[in-house]
């Protein structure tokens, strides 16, 4: 079975899609904490693996790997660009069974990763992958709580069912 794996720039989403630049403009760690939420339930739901990756630029210090609701988080050390930590991230991954792609809608940077053997997915695509698992995930919710009333007299017979009618009636 082949193991798919997804590498998102995280900035460059942020900045790409205008839900999240315009809560990047309110705040910055809103707009991260909104996409790790997305991505978090896109990657439950779908089982691909999501890493995640900011740039340092916006995140001074040493860089770090963390895990949030199960999505793994990598923040880029002082003056390595997202773009290095990708690359890096692809070569590390990349091999039998595996299907590398990278979200993001910087040209350069999908060029380098598809000469490594990784497939790129614009941020405007990854939008309508995370939008089409969301409206599924919400179709089989849906689904379920119609499926799912187990009522008493939906498994009782037909001449049961007289029977407790006859009963509750005293006849």
């Amino acid at each position: 079975m082949m193991q798919e794996i997804l590498i998102v720039d995280g900035y460059n989403i942020i900045g790409a899609w205008p839900e999240l630049q315009k809560l990047k403009e309110v705040s910055l760690e809103e707009a991260r904490d909104r996409l790790i939420e997305m991505l978090a339930e896109y990657q439950s739901y779908s089982g691909v693996k999501v890493l995640l990756v900011f740039d340092a630029y916006y995140v001074p210090g040493l860089g770090g790997k963390y895990v949030q609701s199960k999505l793994r988080i990598f923040y880029t050390k002082e003056k390595e660009t997202a773009d290095e930590l990708i690359e890096r991230l692809v070569a590390e991954n990349i091999g039998r069974r595996r299907q590398i792609y990278v979200a993001t809608s910087d040209m350069t940077e999908q060029h380098v990763i598809f000469g490594k053997g990784a497939f790129r997915v614009p941020a405007g695509e990854l939008r309508i992958k995370l939008d089409l698992a969301k409206r599924e995930i919400q179709h089989k919710i849906k689904e379920e709580r119609s499926g799912k009333r187990n009522t008493f007299d939906s498994k009782l017979s037909n001449e049961m069912k007289d029977l407790f009618e006859k009963w509750r009636r005293g006849q």
